[in-house]
């Protein structure tokens, strides 16, 4: 059951050759950044097997840049370039563009051959790799909320909400959304093979969700990515705007991502099922959810990655506010829903619709490794409405802003023995540098509270 990455090389050739026979001519080789932003080349479809043995350079400052693609650092080492490879296992046609393919590559040093210390998929993969160590084959189910926006000059930043009814959540139809955008989304993602089985029209005016089910970690953080550039994409083809950031608007709801994790053993059985125990959640899992709520500071940056998600932490948006846990509770942080048996799983609240999903889905499994291996135990479950019960039941608060969590981020011994001091401390910088331009920038805020009257 190990997560091979890579196919072999005559399965590799004949997926380029069954690719021909369809129609295709093109080939989008795509990686994620630090971002989580889809980076790549378009190569001719004749000359992907060139780049399968030998590569295609990428300047790696491509992981050192901000949002506005500043170049933060790197001029140190003078840019040098690093290496894509293709992983054939994932190419696959676009159903919506038929003479075009995607697919993900890998990066590693020129000259050496190994692995690029900044590479998300790379870190998710060693994250795996040591719980496949331990006889475990971590799974993940995302849940991911995204805005369809209009383009309009007039609107604040140009966009404003494609739908703009109150009161659409789980409605259907053209009432909800009157252009068929959301089932156009759908049907492609079902047809790119993401595995996407539902979607709706979620609580806030204009946001959407489509659910994919559950796949081994590295497939769903696979899945995930070429989701989000997805649905960017479709949305574009149909004049509109989708955007995963947490909080666009003031007056409405923000959008997340959860994790659903689970465990399987070399059988396939999912072994958080235990029905001996009262909650039939067995004493591993226990110990996943409080390794999790021990580092929950330290991953806040990687769920949680710009300035804007911590404006969508709060209490009336089903945000988690406070490091806890519980059955069937969706206002604790991590939440064991009521499923059992094969469905048995621990889901993570708190994550941003803007997380990259290799990296703090890498985090979040370190932190839950981290408590397996200490045998951590959990505080007790948190019962009833979280915000009745008294302060010191609730659980600690989490980070309020990103400049608080990466100083957490940057000390935790943890995360950096598994996602490497390199990374880490790229991290911190691009986004401290983030930070900083923020800090800066005069808001419409402040021009309409001051101007009038000062």
């Amino acid at each position: 059951m190990v997560q091979s990455l890579h196919v072999s090389e005559q399965e590799g050739m004949e997926r380029i050759e069954e690719l021909k026979k369809r129609g295709v001519r093109m080939v989008r080789l795509q990686y994620s950044d630090l971002h989580g932003v889809a980076r790549g080349k378009v190569v001719p479809l004749d000359e992907l097997q060139h780049v399968v043995q030998h590569g295609i350079g990428f300047v790696g400052a491509v992981m050192t840049m901000d949002l506005r693609h500043n170049v933060i650092i790197g001029f140190e080492t003078g840019l040098p370039d690093v290496q894509a490879r293709p992983d054939l296992s994932t190419l696959t046609q676009l159903p919506w563009e038929p003479e075009a393919a995607w697919c993900i590559a890998d990066l590693y040093y020129m000259g050496s051959g190994e692995p690029f210390n900044l590479d998300s998929r790379h870190v998710l993969s060693q994250v795996i790799n040591k719980f496949e160590s331990i006889g475990l084959f971590p799974v993940i189910g995302p849940e991911l909320e995204f805005y369809l926006c209009e383009k309009d000059p007039e609107a604040r930043c140009g966009l404003k909400r494609y739908v703009d009814k109150d009161s659409n959540v789980y409605t259907t139809g053209g009432f909800a959304e009157p252009q068929g955008v959301l089932e156009y989304m759908l049907e492609n993602c079902m047809a790119f093979g993401l595995e996407a089985y539902a979607a709706n029209h979620e609580y806030g005016r204009s946001q959407f969700e489509i659910n994919m089910r559950h796949a081994l970690a590295m497939t769903a953080a696979d899945r995930t990515f070429l989701f989000k550039t997805l649905i960017k994409e479709l949305a574009a083809r149909k004049g509109l705007h989708a955007t995963f950031m947490g909080k666009p608007w003031n007056d409405d709801e923000g959008s997340g991502t959860h994790f659903h994790f689970s465990f399987l053993n070399a059988q396939g059985t999912n072994i958080l099922y235990d029905p001996s125990r009262d909650d039939q959640v067995n004493e591993l899992g226990k110990h996943f959810i409080a390794g999790v709520l021990n580092k929950v500071p330290a991953l806040m940056p990687l769920m949680c990655p710009t300035i804007n998600a911590y404006r969508r932490i709060n209490a009336q948006g089903l945000v988690p506010t406070r490091i806890n846990w519980g059955y069937d509770n969706r206002f604790t942080l991590i939440r064991i829903p009521n499923e059992r048996e094969g469905a048995t799983r621990i889901e993570v609240r708190v994550a941003d619709g803007t997380a990259n999903p290799y990296l703090s889905a890498a985090a979040i499994l370190a932190a839950g490794l981290y408590g397996i291996e200490k045998k951590l135990e959990p505080p007790k479950a948190v019962e009833g409405f979280l915000y009745e019960l008294p302060e010191e039941e609730q659980g600690p608060p989490v980070p309020t802003s990103l400049d608080e969590s990466l100083t957490y981020f940057e000390q935790d011994e943890t995360l950096r023995a598994y996602l490497g001091d390199e990374l880490v401390d790229t991290f911190v910088v691009i986004k401290r540098a983030e930070i900083n331009r923020f800090n800066q920038w005069v808001s419409d805020w402040e021009l309409q509270e001051y101007s009038q009257h000062l």
